[in-house]
């Protein structure tokens, strides 16, 4: 299918930031929904599968409409994934309380994720790398604490990861743990800045640490993230999420197609999500590739990796 499109009034800036050094934005915009694009001035023609090339076209209007000033590749690669500029004013979206203003849901799936967690005390994020799951949950967490929802915000993860044993890596505990906890701190320094992230620390409004530093007690007033999830094993998930105490919040995250407990052995995210399916006050948002908000590869790459995978199966 060709569909063809002219811009009017015709602005040689905006086109210019349109289409992006040496047209970029077009190439990515290309290579992401697979069609082909053209343009002569304000005048387009794109190339590929009806569905694509509508796609293509939406993408391109919703570019020109922002493009008063020069827009990143990021926010290209954001709108090809079903982020739309439409979207940065509508009205009734969660707003979010941290450093960065512009943080919001970018795809529908985060959207009900945000609501599950506002209005959950336990929530379940599950799906692939790239979807938000931690960062928005961390967001949540920073949000909860500047409006004194929470008194503090405790971060956890399995210490198990890649195949990796902590006993083979060299340095003391706290060598071996932090680069396991490092995403962690990346996002708060990003959301809260270093500053208050350090001052937080000071006053124990924040904590970080393996998930086996859980074990014996009660979160009270805290918003508790677990994350990578799929790394627990049963008893572990069911101790962590039985530490939750009066005025917490949890949320859990995780990618089942990832698992690096040892072979045979059973995810404790597996499991939880079966049993906790119809317990009230939990709720569960699945994320799919299309709610991928990294660079279009990362969504391709999960893709192919869950044809693989079924294919294997059969």
């Amino acid at each position: 299918m060709i569909l063809r499109h002219s811009f009017s009034p015709p602005s040689n800036s905006r086109l210019a930031h349109l289409c992006g050094p040496t047209d970029e934005h077009l190439r990515t915009i290309e290579t992401a929904l697979q069609v082909r694009i053209q343009h002569r001035q304000e005048q387009f023609k794109i190339d590929g599968a009806k569905a694509k090339a509508q796609r293509a076209l939406d993408v391109l209007q919703a570019l020109y409409e922002i493009a008063g000033r020069p827009i990143s590749p990021d926010k290209v690669q954001l709108m090809v994934a079903g982020d739309s500029a439409m979207d940065e004013d509508e009205e009734g979206a969660q707003i979010l309380h941290t450093r960065r203003s512009d943080l919001r849901a970018r795809t529908p799936n985060q959207s009900v994720y945000l609501d599950n967690i506002a209005n959950h005390d336990i929530t379940f994020g599950i799906g692939p790398a790239g979807t938000g799951k931690t960062y928005l949950a961390v967001a949540c967490a920073v949000d909860a604490l500047e409006r004194s929802a929470v008194q503090r915000i405790v971060l956890t993860r399995p210490a198990v990861e890649a195949g990796e044993k902590l006993g083979f890596l060299p340095g003391d505990l706290s060598q071996k743990v932090d680069p396991y906890l490092r995403p962690l701190y990346d996002a708060l320094y990003e959301l809260m800045g270093f500053d208050k992230v350090v001052k937080a620390f000071e006053r124990q409004a924040l904590e970080i640490a393996p998930l086996a530093f859980m074990r014996g007690r009660t979160l009270n007033n805290a918003f508790v993230i677990l994350d990578e999830a799929q790394n627990t094993t049963p008893e572990q998930m069911k101790m962590f999420l039985t530490r939750i105490g009066f005025g917490a919040k949890a949320v859990v995250t995780g990618d089942i197609s990832q698992i690096d407990l040892p072979k045979g052995q059973l995810s404790g995210l597996i499991e939880a999500e079966r049993i906790l399916k119809r317990v009230k006050g939990i709720a569960h948002t699945r994320f799919t590739s299309a709610d991928v908000v990294r660079h279009p590869l990362v969504a391709r790459i999960v893709d192919a990796y869950d044809a693989a995978r079924k294919s294997d199966a059969k």
